[in-house]
């Protein structure tokens, strides 16, 4: 069976224009035609583009959404799917996928590039060429391919603004998917998520009104897990727990993770029903209360969808 390549638009498939590059149509498509013809990716590819082509800067859960539905729709002609996507939000699509295709039996490879494929030397057409190659051997799961390597959907983090090897993730022993007897689609709906990170005098009002105003929050904490203990800081975390604000706290250390009750520091955040993050990435936190607060209705019933791995999202 063929390959379906779902192009979302990103650097992969942009060109110069006089505001700077763009996504234009028919760049990656040309890419994959040369690939193919020359028989260096030795299988048929269909493409699909999900019009508007757009940044990835302007994503959002919805965009995650008509991915997955793609996938969905399409998951009994195809033998694996590749996603091409802007390296900007990436990792967010990545781990979101993961929670959004439940039993999942067959590769989905998401990539991009750092440089079009419209540039000499740009590191597009090799990506391109790994990701249509591994959708054809990958065990099941949502992988990102990118610069020779095959990373975890769920652990992976942008690690380098510029560099053509821009993406990490810490190695797991739990594939990339949510287990499920047969495929299953979990749609997201959009929920006014805020990410705060707490900083040596921590502004707390911004704290206090996301706690107010957001749907759920993610915590960027010190270390293994401490925050500052300030008397405004427990009100607007209390104030968050008694309006049944999930709030999910990391590491602001890229490695490593968190373990809430290291130190007495961090108590303001047990106390207040902070759920220990472990070494989650920011961005599949943030995909994760995203899913969380659109699958369950009940503030119980979230805690749980948070502290549980479904993915390989977390190290025990």
């Amino acid at each position: 069976m063929p390959i379906l390549l779902i192009h979302t638009g990103g650097t992969i498939g942009m060109d110069k224009t006089e505001d700077g590059f763009a996504p234009r149509e028919g760049v990656v498509e040309e890419a994959v035609n040369v690939l193919c013809n020359s028989q260096a990716v030795p299988t048929s590819v269909e493409i699909r583009t999900l019009a508007p082509l757009i940044d990835s800067a302007q994503a959002r859960p919805g965009d995650w959404h008509r991915i997955a539905q793609t996938i969905f729709d399409n998951y009994q002609t195809f033998e694996g799917f590749v996603v091409t996507h802007g390296t900007d939000t990436l990792a967010f699509t990545s781990g979101a996928l993961c929670l959004a295709l439940a039993g999942l039996g067959k590769p989905v490879i998401v990539t991009g590039s750092m440089l079009p494929l419209t540039v000499d030397g740009n590191d597009g057409s090799r990506n391109l060429k790994d990701a249509l190659l591994t959708a054809q051997y990958a065990a099941p799961g949502i992988w990102v391919q990118f610069a020779g390597h095959r990373l975890h959907g769920a652990r992976v983090r942008k690690s380098h603004s510029r560099a053509f090897d821009a993406f990490e993730a810490e190695a797991c022993d739990v594939a990339p998917l949510v287990p499920a007897p047969h495929l299953l689609l979990n749609a997201v709906n959009e929920h006014k998520v805020g990410v705060v990170s707490v900083t040596p005098g921590t502004c707390t009002d911004l704290i206090d009104y996301a706690a107010e105003q957001c749907d759920g929050l993610v915590l960027r904490c010190f270390g293994s897990g401490t925050a500052p203990e300030s008397p405004e800081l427990r009100a607007a975390l209390s104030k968050a727990y008694k309006r049944k604000v999930p709030v999910i706290a990391v590491s602001q250390c890229p490695e490593g993770g968190m373990r809430l009750g290291t130190y007495a520091a961090g108590k303001v955040m047990r106390d207040t029903g902070v759920i220990d993050g472990r070494d989650m990435t920011v961005e599949m936190s943030f995909a994760k209360l995203q899913y969380c607060l659109s699958l369950h209705s009940t503030f119980e019933d979230r805690q749980r969808y948070l502290r549980t791995r479904h993915c390989g999202e977390f190290t025990h």
